[in-house]
């Protein structure tokens, strides 16, 4: 039967249920599977019936381990997506945790399948490993504590000079604050922890960290932190694969495109909100989004 006689007889079965049911059979995994080049990682990964992914666990909301020591975060949710599309299971993955300088590495000696671990992508990163499409638009952002004088973005703005802003100890920190508030006074400190320890002890007026962050301490701990309503600077982090592997990196972004912009958004949506307080814009039918 060709491809073309197949379509047409989906179509003739009417009802969305049986349409559904005829697509699944002509579109069964393990003969998808058989047509993947003998090289690829996604046949190795469903021979082998686990994915392993290399990440972290000490960086929330990405990676870090909850009250029972599993790991948990946006990150582990992009890797249960993908074994929900390999197995069905989002149980089916094997997780290698790892230092960020070892997440090149890994790929390329072929320890993980993939390297899920906030990592951003750079045209000089894509000459060492695949990335797939971006999951996230990560970017620098303001932080406040709830009782701050200044509450918002325009108060900042508009206190000038008076505005003490902490930031983590950079060559580029100076010019980072000031491109958000052109006329504060900018703290460099020793650690991210300091800097945000800044605000709630009231010695800074706002803190620059990244804006997942943010979303993720004003979600966890209202009392303490406050988001004034301002980020900037983007950067995309996708997920990182080895080069040479088309098919491979192919079913990954498909797998994302899914579960971000189409009929399986479940697994990410429900991550998205409890790791950063936000739901995703709800995806009507029509011109593709991404």
């Amino acid at each position: 039967m060709t491809d073309s006689t197949q379509r047409r007889n989906l179509f003739r079965l009417g009802g969305a249920g049986l349409t559904l049911a005829a697509a699944g059979a002509i579109l069964d995994s393990g003969k998808a599977a058989a047509q993947a080049a003998p090289t690829s990682l996604l046949r190795t990964v469903l021979d082998r019936g686990k994915l392993i992914v290399g990440t972290g666990s000490t960086n929330p909301p990405w990676h870090f381990e909850n009250d029972k020591g599993e790991l948990t975060g946006m990150d582990i949710a992009m890797a249960r997506i993908l074994a929900k599309g390999l197995f069905d299971d989002v149980k089916k993955v094997e997780f290698v945790r790892q230092e960020a300088n070892a997440r090149i590495p890994n790929i390329v000696t072929g320890k993980v399948d993939i390297a899920i671990q906030f990592m951003t992508i750079s045209p000089a990163r894509t000459q060492l490993v695949a990335m797939s499409r971006p999951y996230y638009v990560e970017g620098a952002a303001l932080m406040t504590a709830p009782k701050s004088k200044w509450p918002t973005y325009k108060d900042l703005l508009a206190a000038g000079k008076q505005a003490r802003v902490s930031v983590l100890q950079n060559v580029d920190a100076d010019t980072l604050v000031h491109n958000a508030l052109p006329d504060a006074q900018v703290m460099q400190l020793d650690s991210q922890a300091n800097v945000m320890q800044a605000v709630t002890a009231g010695r800074a007026d706002a803190a620059v960290v990244d804006a997942s962050t943010v979303k993720w301490l004003v979600k966890r701990n209202p009392g303490d932190y406050a988001d004034p309503g301002f980020a900037w600077g983007a950067q995309l982090y996708g997920a990182a694969m080895r080069q040479g592997d088309q098919d491979w990196l192919n079913w990954v972004n498909t797998c994302f495109n899914v579960a971000m912009h189409g009929h399986q958004p479940e697994i990410y949506n429900a991550a998205f909100e409890e790791f950063f307080g936000d739901k995703p814009p709800v995806q009507k039918p029509g011109f593709p989004p991404f």
